[in-house]
């Protein structure tokens, strides 16, 4: 199977994709392209699939480069394929031939790019990362290589959806103490619930740090179970384990 793989004109010209389970080896409930080596899913496979996303990417395997994701605000600079990965949330290179990616399952890929420039960078900002300022240190990382804030463009790929998104008041309250604005990315759910909007969280948080040319690609991993791996859904599923999507860009 051909894998499928989700693009954003507001990336044009810049080699970029979301992609989704499709087309990968893996099976079970691992079943596509998990290319998760945190997953309990076979190593071997795990290669294969990833692989399979560098031979698309146009870079060999060992220049598909990733992060030790930790849900933080860290961003590593990456001028050559790193023998091991950095315990980090975010990439930026200037560097051709190398894809930077960035693995999720309900969190938020965020992929950046200065065209003028040529630079790239790649982000995990799940709610923690976000809310403590990965989408800033990456977007700073990258005015460090020489991209300009007024050149950047920067897509949000398939992530949860807010109707999904069901959180308690402990969850909101730790939004709203940080900044009471945050409150406008909640509304109210059943009893005490609430359900908030990562997405729009995040293009918020872009925007104002001075990303003009900012998008999702309105895909919400837990609602479409043939194209999304999705932590959340799993959870409410009692599986034993879930895939992680890959996000990927290069120069």
């Amino acid at each position: 199977m051909t894998l499928d793989i989700i693009t954003s004109p507001t990336l044009i010209g810049i080699k970029h994709g979301f992609f989704t389970r499709r087309g990968g080896a893996s099976s079970g409930v691992f079943a596509g392209l998990n290319c998760g080596y945190g997953s309990s899913d076979q190593h071997e496979i795990v290669s294969i699939n990833r692989a399979r996303v560098a031979e698309s990417m146009g870079v060999a395997p060992d220049h598909l480069v990733g992060v030790h994701q930790i849900h933080s605000a860290d961003t590593v600079v990456i001028d050559s394929s790193p023998a091991q990965a950095h315990k980090a949330d975010a990439l930026v290179t200037a560097t051709p031939g190398i894809a930077l990616s960035i693995l999720t399952a309900d969190c938020q890929p965020v992929l950046f790019a200065d065209p003028d420039a040529g630079v790239i960078g790649a982000a995990h900002a799940g709610w923690k990362g976000a809310l403590n300022g990965i989408l800033e240190t990456t977007i700073e990382n990258m005015k460090s290589l020489g991209a300009r804030i007024d050149n950047i463009h920067a897509v949000i790929g398939p992530c949860i959806s807010q109707h999904a998104y069901e959180v308690g008041p402990d969850f909101r309250e730790t939004f709203i103490n940080h900044d009471p604005k945050f409150d406008r990315f909640f509304v109210n759910g059943q009893e005490d619930r609430f359900h908030f909007d990562l997405p729009t969280f995040g293009l918020t948080k872009l925007r104002e740090a001075g990303v003009t040319k900012a998008a999702w690609t309105q895909n919400c991993t837990y609602s479409d179970p043939d194209r999304f791996y999705s932590y959340r859904r799993t959870v409410h599923q009692k599986e034993a384990d879930y895939g992680r999507l890959i996000a990927a860009i290069s120069l």
